[in-house]
């Protein structure tokens, strides 16, 4: 976490680390990671909700949890901006972070990236705090 800001390392201190290097290929593991995936998203959506940051909702879209969607908003000036989010997990993760995608910024935005150097250690959570 060098380098990173105080803020940041705060909320990430506060998220489960994922211990289980697999990706959708690893039959068994994939679950274990399925499994540290998903605690790790409470994690950090209860700590955002207690905060009163809640921004984002995000499933699974397959039971095999390589697609997910959702959507995530901002407000700014009293106005609630909302858009769609999704993304799927490659077949190399974790090595490979997922691409990110808001349809309705496409081609507009840069990517994020603190994701692609956290995705490791926090999973697709990492990805909400960037």
């Amino acid at each position: 976490m060098e380098g990173w800001d105080p803020s940041t390392k705060s909320t990430l201190t506060q998220i489960p680390l994922l211990g289980t290097k697999a990706g959708p290929r690893d039959g068994a593991g994939w679950t274990q990671r399925l499994k540290e995936e998903y605690k790790a998203l409470i994690a950090y959506t209860q700590m955002n909700k207690s905060n009163d940051n809640d921004w984002f909702r995000i499933s699974a879209a397959n039971p095999e949890g390589t697609r997910w969607t959702g959507k995530c908003w901002y407000v700014h000036n009293l106005l609630k901006y909302e858009f769609d989010l999704q993304f799927d997990i490659p077949v190399t993760y974790p090595a490979t972070a997922p691409e990110l995608e808001l349809p309705q910024l496409d081609g507009k935005t840069q990517k994020p990236s603190f994701w692609y150097s956290a995705c490791t250690l926090f999973g697709t959570s990492s990805m909400a705090c960037s």
